[in-house]
């Protein structure tokens, strides 16, 4: 991982922004719209084509070097304005030092027409870390996709298809390693069919390296200080060139065709997320719910914690955490502060010395907008309470009710909560999966997501995915006068939570052996445990000791896990087919056959997510729907890999099992 670093910027006395490490400008000083709406729109045919999109169509535009948003916000302007209701664009754009939120608004001002998207985009640009970070506007119709780091890094991590490319970024004279042949065949190998470019400069060897890289370019007339610019077209990769594709097992499904209809099996936070995900992109959702309202098991907590357990290594679940992060983030700015979640922040004990090590790891390995190290009077300055250590803290962190934003994600109008609907038995007919709870016929659609954690196992595509539960029990206790001292989140080997409506949720017990969802007197007494070791000044604070034991209130729940910890995300496979596929991996596991997967076509799954669903869910919610509409996706392809339900039956064919 590398620390996210911003743009340095000086500002002109016309308060035009100038990078101070490229010595050069972000546009144009003379004529910044103009110039963008001729090079990036006009030469790639945008009127024209989001004028042709159908009430389900979609166009990708990606991105070299965001700068400002100034060529986002002109394309969705642009967009606004001609596109059919129902069609949507997506935006993917790469950017090595992105503006702090503070420049960006500043930037903005110069452009008075476009202020009303600047100001969504402005809203949203919140918790925008390293890797890849998903802004979602206009209830999905518009997405930004920002690849936070070096463009040759990021780009061979995107996965999907770019239909027109804004080729940006400081000049080549400026910016030379933005202008190379590597770079050149990254938007080659992204381009769909029929793709488009254009840029800014028409300078000869750009030219040549484009036409050599599988684009036809050609001068054309520029505008205002430009004499001339570059557009073209993508006619296809080189044939004495290999192109790198993904592995079968890692390759996408055929899309489903016909109606966009599914059926989500679960309606938790990731069953919710999934709902909205596909609600968005215009499919409508049956959302299936065995009990009598959604948020019933585990996302049904009064307060969940949006923690980061980061790696200082990048790690593909540190890398999922941090775009997680940001996006749940992104979300919680529509619901109820106060009530449905704050931002009071997070802050993680270093409770013994192995812990202060990591934490001061991951103080040098990121941003300190991100987190930062206290020591033990900061800390408790911070929390308001008298605390045994310093620790870690998340600043952008806090407190969430789940089962508010589960209730925001399935509030689409295309989706249908059935509740009392419980699905035992899924039935393939022709082009369609078939839900049964006994031989009562519940729902029928051509994709299935299953999304109710461990319960997925009781069907047999699914039964041999390794998900485990764990059995977790919270305590709640009623605000005093003197708890409201607490001011942020403090976890240690527990959690405490400032208060919401007049009550602290702490927690939470680990029970790997028990299947007993009643609350139990030891575990409510083992929380107070957790409670004294976070801080005793607090639990004194919450009279703790006083409290009869057998008075004790909360609620249990089963979390549900994978081996590696990762969540289980994407389409299944036939288990027994994939194996007879690919023998092959049992003695040479460098081996990459050309069969196809034996996909199990339109059954997908989004599981797995333990205790950070808060955080992973989300997202994931968004990678279904990439993986269902052949999007770019909204993670690295390492980390959708790490994800994939293929993992499991992949590594023990390698293994030799």
């Amino acid at each position: 991982m590398t620390t996210i670093q911003h743009a340095q910027i000086d500002w002109d006395e016309r308060g035009n922004p100038h990078s101070r490490a490229f010595a050069d400008v972000y546009f144009s000083t003379e004529s910044g719209l103009d110039e963008t709406r001729h090079v990036f729109l006009t030469q790639n045919q945008l009127h024209e084509r989001f004028t042709a999109l159908p009430a389900d169509g979609r166009l990708v535009i990606g991105e070299t070097g965001f700068g400002t948003g100034l060529n986002f916000l002109c394309a969705w302007q642009l967009f606004e304005a001609c596109a059919t209701p129902g069609a949507r664009l997506q935006f993917v754009s790469v950017e090595k030092f992105p503006l702090s939120r503070a420049d960006l608004e500043r930037a903005l001002t110069l452009w008075p027409e476009l202020k009303t998207f600047a100001d969504h985009l402005l809203a949203q640009y919140v918790a925008i870390h390293e890797g890849f970070q998903r802004l979602v506007f206009d209830g999905g119709r518009v997405m930004l996709t920002l690849l936070i780091g070096d463009a040759l890094e990021m780009l061979p991590q995107l996965g999907g298809p770019i239909d027109a490319w804004f080729l940006d970024g400081f000049a080549p004279a400026k910016n030379p390693e933005m202008w190379t042949p590597e770079l050149f065949a990254e938007l080659a190998r992204l381009a769909a069919p029929g793709s488009t470019i254009g840029t800014f400069t028409s300078t000869g060897w750009v030219r040549r390296a484009l036409n050599a890289a599988g684009f036809k370019m050609k001068r054309v007339p520029g505008i205002g200080h430009k004499w001339e610019v570059l557009r073209g077209s993508f006619i296809g990769w080189p044939e004495d060139v290999p192109l790198a594709t993904p592995k079968p097992w890692f390759a996408r499904p055929t899309p489903v065709s016909g109606e966009r209809k599914a059926l989500v099996i679960g309606a938790g936070l990731a069953g919710c997320a999934t709902a909205s995900s596909l609600a968005a992109r215009g499919w409508k959702v049956s959302l299936l719910e065995r009990h009598g309202d959604l948020a019933q098991e585990a996302s049904g907590n009064p307060q969940g914690v949006l923690y980061l357990k980061l790696s200082a290594h990048g790690t593909a679940l540190s890398q999922l955490i941090l775009s997680g992060f940001g996006h749940t983030r992104r979300l919680l700015e529509r619901l109820e502060r106060g009530v449905d979640w704050d931002s009071c922040g997070v802050l993680q004990l270093a409770f013994d010395d192995k812990e202060g090590e990591r934490q001061a790891q991951l103080g040098a390995a990121f941003s300190s907008d991100l987190l930062q190290v206290l020591g033990k009077d900061e800390a408790e300055t911070k929390a308001g309470i008298t605390l045994n250590s310093g620790g870690l803290f998340y600043p952008q962190g806090g407190w969430v009710h789940p089962p508010a934003l589960c209730r925001h994600q399935a509030s689409d109008p295309d989706i249908q909560l059935l509740t009392h609907r419980d699905v035992v038995e899924l039935r393939r007919e022709g082009d369609l999966w078939q839900a049964f709870d006994g031989e009562r016929l519940l729902d029928s659609a051509p994709v299935v997501v299953l999304a109710g954690a461990a319960e997925i196992k009781r069907f047999p595509a699914s039964e041999g995915l390794p998900l485990k539960r764990i059995r977790g029990q919270i305590t709640c206790l009623a605000q005093t006068p003197a708890s409201t001292s607490l001011s942020t989140v403090v976890c240690a080997e527990g959690y405490v939570a400032p208060g919401r409506l007049g009550e602290h949720t702490l927690g939470a017990s680990f029970d790997f052996k028990s299947d007993d969802l009643t609350p139990t007197t030891a575990e409510h007494l083992g929380n107070l445990e957790l409670l004294r070791e976070i801080s005793p000044d607090l639990s004194q604070r919450l009279q703790a000791d006083t409290l009869p034991a057998e008075q004790l209130e909360g609620r249990a729940a089963f979390r549900c896990t994978s081996p590696d910890y990762l969540p289980i995300v994407g389409p299944l496979a036939d288990r027994a087919a994939f194996l007879e596929a690919y023998a092959v991996l049992r003695k040479d596991a460098r081996q990459v056959p050309d069969t196809p997967c034996p996909w199990l076509d339109g059954l997908y799954v989004n599981s797995g997510h333990g205790s950070r669903g808060l955080i992973t869910a989300p997202l994931s919610g968004e990678l279904i729907a990439a993986w269902l509409d052949n999007e770019p996706l909204p993670l690295p392809r390492s980390v959708a890999e790490a994800c994939h339900p293929n993992r499991f039956v992949l590594r023990s064919l390698i293994r030799g099992k």
